[in-house]
């Protein structure tokens, strides 16, 4: 893979998007390496996954060079969104819908569909220094990516407007407060405490983390009595797994659980 690292260590994948002389951007080539890199995680033993950029930033959005050659092109609109920008809307929403549990280490910049990357993750984890802006108005698009499912979804359908609107550029502490961002770290602490929070979700139970994803990201779109359907199929399943037996006695005898994914 040329536009991105990915490799498996032990129980945790980690995508590293690697253009930094266009800032991380989305280019077609890496949203369909990412694609392929999250198809190959769930294919693996992998636990969790970890999606970061390289050398401060972590994705710009979309690829604004690519855009402008194509706009100089008698391409087809219809085969232009077709070979171009769906497949990386795409790719966002194949790292929405793995399986697996999904960390965002947004250490830098992230923009437009880049911020809607990091919100696609389950865990959104920033350095002080990070900062994100869904500010698609600058270049005259609206908004795409899935911002318009995952953004309001995180912020509340006003505020989505406002940011959307304004394309105001938030720091880590405002990404915090609203809701954008689970934890910030000091930069200079930032590797080692994220470290932390990615072996916590590695080296949990994983049949519950996958159902508890499962069950959380759709249960605003079902009725109560479905949701609770819901949640009886994700105990029926963790009821006959090892880890919750290893969770029940650990608990019974004040011991620490070391769960096997199981």
């Amino acid at each position: 893979m040329e536009n991105i690292d990915f490799e498996i260590d032990g129980e945790t994948a980690t995508i590293t998007i690697t253009n930094p002389e266009l800032r991380n951007a989305l280019t077609l080539e890496t949203a369909k390496e990412i694609t392929e890199a999250v198809e190959r995680v769930e294919e693996s033993d992998a636990r969790c996954l970890v999606l970061q950029g390289s050398d401060g930033n972590f994705c710009a959005g979309g690829d604004i060079k690519s855009m402008l050659e194509n706009l100089s092109t008698d391409q087809d609109i219809e085969e232009l969104i077709e070979e171009s920008a769906l497949p990386v809307n795409r790719s966002i929403q194949h790292v929405y819908e793995c399986s697996v549990p999904t960390v965002a280490k947004l250490d830098g910049s992230a923009f437009g569909a880049g911020a809607t990357l990091a919100l696609a993750c389950d865990v959104v984890i920033a350095s002080e220094r990070a900062e994100m802006s869904f500010g698609f108005r600058r270049i005259g698009l609206s908004v795409d990516s899935g911002t318009s499912y995952l953004l309001p979804r995180a912020v509340g359908q006003k505020k989505a407007m406002d940011l959307v609107y304004t394309g105001e550029l938030l720091d880590a502490d405002r990404a915090e407060e609203l809701g954008l961002v689970s934890r910030v770290f000091p930069t200079d602490e930032f590797d080692e405490q994220s470290q932390e929070i990615i072996e916590t979700v590695t080296t949990g139970p994983t049949v519950a983390l996958k159902h508890s994803k499962d069950l959380l990201q759709h249960g605003g779109n079902r009725t109560f009595d479905e949701v609770i359907d819901a949640e009886t199929d994700g105990l029926r399943a963790c009821f006959q797994s090892d880890d919750f037996e290893t969770g029940v006695q650990a608990f019974v005898n004040k011991q620490t659980p070391e769960f096997e994914g199981e």
